[in-house]
């Protein structure tokens, strides 16, 4: 990678300086673990889901701004085109349920052509930015119920009871196919706590599909480099949070098309042999070596309706531009 680009994506990362805190102790939270248990085995691997910091979050919403990254403009359109058929399947009164919600941004879309439901409740692991979404979203649509709740949505969720204590109808909506960051077994086993939790009601979920590597390339790759500080930014987070002493300037973000997998890999590649210290403990990197970050699946849209089958969802209507970049697809859940 050209050292110009570095720079360039360097400064959109947050200012954290590289020395361990000196009381750094051993890792106790979940991201300290997993930092942990990521440096200490090879391949180096850890969950996309520790990205979502709030400046992660906030670097998070550029990307879908940037002109290379086509999913979330055509998912908007696909939301807009057909948020009246979405919203018939949706139905009146039901408990909207967001996984993931960011900033609650596609929502909005078929918010505006549904009957006002009973209750929304977007979910998301950073807690901040989800607070601000929901202040957004209720002052925007004074009459809407908001109810967010900060939590790891790939675990079991535990749903605030309704004030009656009554079960209304329960909705999904996953968009932005972040379904595809998962292994295909964990995204079985989310898509099966996800039937589960909807029992009754159903899905509405976005999966991207598989097309020219190029395309591809470009999305993962911008040029402005807000994905690579987005990736880098997970070192900076580990820096601060967990007094680790990376060097962002020797980390290269890298990311790539594997045809065979059907995928987008996302990793930090290590530009030196280095050692990084966590809890008091010491950890090689070596140079050429990779932190792998994030996967990003590519569907066929048969294949992602197999997918939902096997988790116990009967796929419904799919919708896709007309380049077929994209597809939102309707997943009724089991009575």
């Amino acid at each position: 990678m050209k050292e110009t680009a570095t720079m360039a994506y360097s400064e959109l990362l947050p200012r954290s300086g590289t020395a361990p805190r000196p009381d750094a102790a051993a890792p106790a939270t979940e991201f300290g673990r997993a930092m942990r248990l990521a440096l200490a085995e090879t391949p180096h691997r850890i969950s996309p889901k520790f990205f979502y910091d709030a400046a992660g979050s906030a670097l998070f919403d550029r990307i879908c701004e940037l002109p290379e990254y086509y999913p979330t403009r055509t998912e908007l359109a696909l939301l807009d085109r057909h948020a009246q058929e979405m919203a018939s399947l949706i139905g009146p009164e039901a408990d909207l349920i967001e996984f993931g919600a960011g900033s609650a941004t596609k929502v909005r879309l078929l918010l505006s052509a549904l009957q006002q439901p009973r209750r929304f409740v977007p979910i998301d692991i950073s807690a901040d930015h989800l607070q601000g979404a929901a202040a957004a979203l209720r002052r925007d649509h004074p009459g809407l119920d908001v109810h967010p709740l900060a939590a790891d949505f790939t675990r079991p969720i535990q749903l605030p009871a309704l004030p009656d204590g009554s079960r209304a109808r329960r909705v999904g909506f996953f968009p932005g196919s972040s379904i595809g960051n998962f292994s295909p077994d964990e995204a079985v086993t989310f898509l099966r706590q996800a039937a589960e939790l909807l029992r009754g009601g159903g899905l509405l979920i976005g999966a991207d599909l598989v097309k020219d590597p190029a395309l591809l390339h470009a999305a993962y790759n911008d040029a402005a480099g807000v994905t690579a500080a987005f990736n880098l930014n997970l070192l900076v987070r580990a820096n601060r949070e967990l007094g680790t002493n990376f060097d962002t300037t020797q980390f290269a973000h890298y990311a790539f098309f594997e045809p065979r997998l059907q995928r987008i890999e996302m990793h930090l590649l290590s530009r030196r042999t280095q050692t990084v210290q966590l809890g008091g403990e010491a950890f090689t990197v070596q140079e050429g070596q990779t932190l792998h970050t994030e996967n990003s699946q590519k569907f066929t849209v048969e294949g992602f309706r197999r997918l939902a089958r096997q988790a116990g969802f009967a796929p419904g209507p799919v919708w896709t531009d007309p380049k077929n970049h994209f597809s939102v697809h309707w997943l009724a859940a089991p009575q």
